[in-house]
Formats: C-alpha cells, sequence, structure tokens
C-alpha cells in the first residue's frame, strides 16, 4: 500500500496514525511496520487511505531520521509532555480520521482497524479497554493495573458519567472535527482524561472496543510517574468537576450549618426546652460553615460558567431557566441588599445592647445571623463581578455563548 504524505495531487487522506515520540530508536521499527499493516487493513476493510505520523517532542537519538527513512511522516513538537506532543501531531496530521497510539510498542495498532470502523459509524471518540482486550504478563505494574486505572476510571465515570472500562489506554480514535470542537490543551498524562471527559461533558457519542498491551521495547524506563502522573490525573478529574469540587462540598457545608442554627434558634426562642446541643461554639462554627459553604457555591458556579464559554461544556438546564437573573445587576443589587440588611441588624442590635447597659449580650445568634449575611451580601457582589469577568467582562453571564 502506498502511503500519502501530502495533499498535493494525491487524494486527501482519510487516516492518520499519530505516535509520540521521545527518543524512540529502539521501538520505531516494530510500531511504524505494525501502523503500516494496520493502515493496509484500514485500506482492504473500508478503502481509506492514510499516513504515519511521528510527533517528535525533541527526540536527541536520531529518531526523527529514522521515522523518515522508514517512510513516516515527522511532526516537531516544541511544546514538552506526552499531551502536548499528541496535539501537535494531530495539527499537522492530514486525515480525518486521528488515531493515537503510543512509540513503545506496547500497543498493535491493528485493534484501531475497527476503531475506524466505528468512527465511520457515527461515533466521535473510539476508546481502546486494555480490560476487554487483555494484558499481557509484565505490561503493566500491579498498581496501575488494579489500583490507580481502576480508581481514576471510576471516578471519571462517577463525575462524568462517561461509561467507559479503561479511561486511560492510549490507543483511541477520534474524527478531527471533534478534536477541534474539544479545545484539548493538556500537555502532559492528563491529555488522556482531558479527552474523555470534554467528549462526555458535550454529550459526545464514546464506544470502545477491546485493545491489548504488550510489554514495551524499551530497555529504559518508561516516561510514565505512576503517582505524579495519577496525581495529575486525579486533579484534573476534579478542576474539570465543579459539582463535586465545589458544589457538593457547599451543599454539605451549608445543610450542617443550617441544620446547626434551627436547632438553636428553636432553643432560643423557646420552642424546645432542655439542655440544648448546640452552644455559642457550635453557632459559631456554623458561620463558618454556611459562609466558607456559600462561597463555595459561588466558585461552583463561576467554573462551570467558565466552561461554558470555554465551549466543553453546555448550560445546565436548571441554569437556562434562571439565566435571565443571572445578571451583574442582580447579584450587585442582591449583595449590596444584604449587607444593608446586616447593617441594620448590626445598628439594632448596638441599640439593644446599650439598652441593657452594655454587659454580654444574653444570646449571640442575632450578631451571628448579622455577620452572616453581610459575609454572603458581599461575597455575592463580589461573585458576580468575578462571573462577569468569566462571562467576557459581560453583565449577562449567564448567556450562552455564540458556539454552543
Amino acid at each position: 500500500m502506498k502511503l500519502h504524505y501530502a495533499f498535493g495531487d494525491a487524494p486527501p487522506l482519510d487516516v492518520s496514525i499519530v505516535m509520540p515520540c521521545l527518543n524512540e530508536t529502539q521501538s520505531l521499527p516494530h510500531c511504524i511496520n505494525n501502523a503500516r499493516e494496520a493502515l493496509n487493513r484500514i485500506e482492504r476493510d473500508y478503502g481509506l487511505a492514510g499516513e504515519i505520523v511521528i510527533a517528535d517532542n525533541g527526540s536527541t537519538d536520531g529518531s526523527q531520521a529514522m521515522a523518515a527513512m522508514l517512510g513516516a511522516r515527522v511532526v516537531a513538537v516544541s511544546r514538552k509532555g506526552y499531551g502536548a506532543a499528541i496535539i501537535g501531531g494531530f495539527e499537522g496530521a492530514y486525515g480525518r480520521y486521528l488515531v493515537m497510539g503510543d512509540c513503545d510498542g506496547s500497543y498493535d495498532f491493528t485493534d484501531a482497524v475497527p476503531m475506524i470502523g466505528r468512527l465511520i459509524d457515527g461515533a466521535d471518540l473510539c476508546m481502546g479497554s486494555r480490560f476487554l482486550g487483555g494484558v499481557s504478563p509484565g505490561a503493566m505494574p500491579w498498581k496501575n493495573r488494579y489500583i490507580g486505572n481502576p480508581v481514576l476510571t471510576g471516578i471519571l465515570n462517577l463525575f462524568f458519567r462517561a461509561g467507559i472500562d479503561d479511561a486511560h489506554c492510549g490507543l483511541r480514535a477520534i474524527r478531527r472535527e471533534t478534536f477541534a470542537t474539544l479545545g484539548l490543551q493538556g500537555s502532559g498524562m492528563e491529555f488522556a482524561s482531558e479527552m474523555v471527559i470534554k467528549a462526555s461533558l458535550r454529550k459526545m457519542r464514546i464506544d470502545e472496543v477491546p485493545a491489548t498491551l504488550s510489554p514495551d521495547l524499551r530497555d529504559r524506563p518508561p516516561h510514565l510517574r505512576p503517582w505524579r502522573d495519577g496525581w495529575r490525573h486525579l486533579r484534573y478529574l476534579l478542576m474539570l468537576s465543579p459539582t463535586w469540587m465545589f458544589g457538593v462540598p457547599a451543599l454539605c457545608l451549608m445543610t450542617i450549618a443550617t441544620a446547626i442554627f434551627i436547632v438553636a434558634t428553636l432553643y432560643g426562642v423557646g420552642a424546645l426546652h432542655g439542655e440544648p446541643p448546640f452552644g455559642v461554639s457550635w453557632t459559631i462554627v456554623a458561620a463558618f460553615l454556611f459562609t466558607t459553604g456559600h462561597f463555595a457555591a459561588i466558585m461552583e458556579l463561576a467554573t462551570h460558567l467558565h466552561g461554558v464559554h470555554q465551549g466543553y461544556r453546555p448550560m445546565r438546564p436548571i441554569l437556562m431557566r434562571w439565566r435571565n437573573v443571572l445578571t451583574l445587576e442582580h447579584a450587585l443589587l442582591g449583595g449590596i441588599g444584604a449587607m444593608l440588611v446586616s447593617a441594620a441588624s448590626l445598628a439594632a442590635i448596638g441599640v439593644w445592647w446599650s439598652s441593657i447597659g452594655f454587659v454580654a449580650l444574653p444570646s449571640t445568634l442575632p450578631l451571628l445571623f448579622a455577620a452572616v449575611i453581610g459575609v454572603v451580601g458581599m461575597q455575592t457582589a463580589l461573585g458576580g463581578v468575578l462571573l462577569s469577568v468569566i462571562a467576557g467582562h459581560e453583565a449577562d453571564f449567564g448567556r450562552v455563548p455564540a458556539q454552543q
């Protein structure tokens, strides 16, 4: 089969197999021959022409010259990192279907043939699953296979409802327009999670097919550092999930604080009798919890709207229904109104305090309520300004951007 490496008078390319490369002279011959076999099968089964792209990330061992000699096209990527190399390779590729796979001999590129079939059938992204296809002995460290991958995949499915078995398989295929829509930016190993997360957030069709994993062909340690890269994956999951990072903690904190305040108030007004379970110390803690929870709720809204305006997250239906309220003016009016209520309450408490001769107040609840209302008002006003900045310095921060 003839590989096409430029548009020229050749027909437009359909498939590009992209491999990130950093000093891989040992494994390049095997990987390129294996990718060529995959392209032969793709041409036989689907009638699609293809190319092999080596996304070189600054090799110093002659990988570039070897790749070119073996018939691949080399795309130099200056930004360092696994994700950066893949993004650069995808951007330099000619195909409308893009396949990515490691350049260390651990993946069999013929497993990508059915992935192309899934893309032709309408899938936006097709993942390989090593747990469906099989992991050869010694191909994956036990802590990755039994701890890291299952835990991170489980968290990803919980947070984003991706519904996949193996979120970190390095063999996958994606449509070019899908790649362009997602706006992928991760430079490191977290890129693998970013692709799945953003596709899930956009409600794109994600298919999964079996993929095998074999021991790599290197005589040196892999570039992957399990603990460091595992943390990078986890923090990325949290950063792209405002509900779990901010929303759930906000709801828990404000619920606990409200329960404490209600019980303390009922005892304070005599509706409940006996020894109150929540004294002054607990109501102070409740004030801290409520204001912290309110701040977390603003952060949840801010990070959600950031994702919407970046184009990788749809606006939540409940926010769409309330979009006319999500404006800077409403935030300022609500915040300033709460601060005025707080100031008036503090003034009334001052009058009450003077009437009893400036001795210790019999209850701290009124003072705490006034303080909480003031803090919530200030956070609401300032949060409104922050949301407007995120919306592109627009007062209507609940609007849906044009790209949506």
